[in-house]
């Protein structure tokens, strides 16, 4: 029984919430063969996967086109939209004749429109998953969608051939598909003790610490320098943040991910293991810190619809502050952090079995 996923390589988030529903259908299901069609980075699989599957590098959609993890550039996002789903016929006719050829029972999305688009050429039912689509997103860019005519409405229409959507929390956009049912948190929660973490990780136990986590994209023009003696606080960062993360100052703290992983843990583990993350707001590191109870340092991250229904929606989870990208670049996170670890606990501890609850879903409809 071949399931086929089809995911959106823009940033990280996608790709990781996925693979927490793939490892849970691999652990119920012995048979299952599971394919990934992707344009997210491999290493990612290859670190979190319980067992390996086929991941195929395709492109899937473009995305919101990023200059960095904090700016964006809308006018060339949906110049690539529009020329990427010009032909999404042909593309899916292309999908179709793969998805024949691997026998695909099942498609998931998350939530590229090709993956529905080729399910339904196939005639093969499909699946979405996400907490957005892109129509809503590109909808956002109104002042240059003039550009790109009929791209909102080939988006849609790709959507409404989908079987089912399966929409997360924090989530907007979903009026295309023809059945949408809500699920938990997808998020990984780490089992793993806070001073057990810190001393494998070679962390200091007793430091109120914060992790960087800026994504995919990184956040390269950052200066540690800036943060390396924090009053009060120690930063930690990987080495998939910035290029200067591979010569961390002292006092910054830099963890190499493929030792983590290589060593039994995982990035969850790391989140749960420190006080603060300082990010921009995505999906799945708002989950992550919702799932592990930790703080977040906030800042925008350009013009992208997600990042206000994520901002109202954080402090029910989390708690949380903002952190101008002026005061983020100087250094001057001080004030913000006292204040931030100064509030209250939030108001909800959010269900965070999504996986668990998607893969059933999944396997139903095998």
């Amino acid at each position: 029984m071949t399931v086929v996923f089809y995911i959106s390589g823009h940033g990280f988030g996608h790709a990781s919430r996925d693979i927490e529903v793939i490892n849970v259908l691999l652990t119920r299901r012995d048979d299952l063969r599971v394919v990934v069609r992707t344009a997210a980075r491999r290493w990612l699989f290859d670190l979190t996967l319980a067992r390996p599957i086929e991941v195929q590098g395709v492109e899937c959609d473009t995305g919101v086109v990023q200059i960095d993890s904090l700016h964006l550039d809308e006018r060339e996002t949906i110049r690539q939209a529009a020329a990427f789903h010009a032909d999404l016929a042909d593309r899916a006719a292309r999908e179709a004749r793969f998805l024949e050829q691997a026998a695909a029972a099942l498609v998931v999305g998350d939530i590229p429109p090709l993956a529905f688009a080729g399910a339904a050429s196939a005639g093969v039912p499909s699946i979405a998953l996400g907490n957005f689509s892109w129509d809503w997103i590109y909808e956002g860019y109104a002042a240059h969608l003039w550009e790109a005519p009929g791209l909102v409405d080939t988006i849609r229409a790709a959507y409404s051939t989908a079987s089912l959507a399966l929409r997360l929390p924090m989530s907007g956009g979903f009026d295309a598909f023809p059945e949408v049912r809500n699920l938990p948190l997808i998020a990984r929660r780490s089992a793993r003790g806070r001073k057990e973490v810190r001393r494998a990780l070679g962390l200091p136990p007793d430091r109120r610490l914060v992790l960087l986590s800026y994504g995919g994209y990184g956040l390269d023009l950052f200066d540690l320098d800036t943060v390396a003696h924090l009053c009060g606080y120690s930063v930690v960062t990987t080495d998939h943040v910035s290029r200067s993360a591979r010569t961390a100052p002292e006092g910054v703290f830099s963890v190499n991910e493929q030792g983590l992983y290589a060593a039994g843990y995982r990035y969850e583990d790391l989140v749960a293991a420190v006080d603060v993350v300082a990010t921009k707001p995505g999906y799945g590191i708002v989950a992550e810190c919702a799932a592990n109870d930790t703080a977040i340092l906030y800042t925008s991250r350009g013009h992208f619809v997600e990042y206000d229904v994520l901002v109202a929606a954080m402090p029910r989870f989390t708690r949380c502050r903002f952190i101008s990208n002026e005061e983020l670049y100087a250094g001057r996170w001080a004030p913000h952090l006292d204040a931030l670890l100064a509030q209250p606990a939030p108001p909800e501890r959010p269900a965070a079995n999504g996986a668990e609850a998607a893969a059933g879903i999944i396997l139903s409809r095998l």
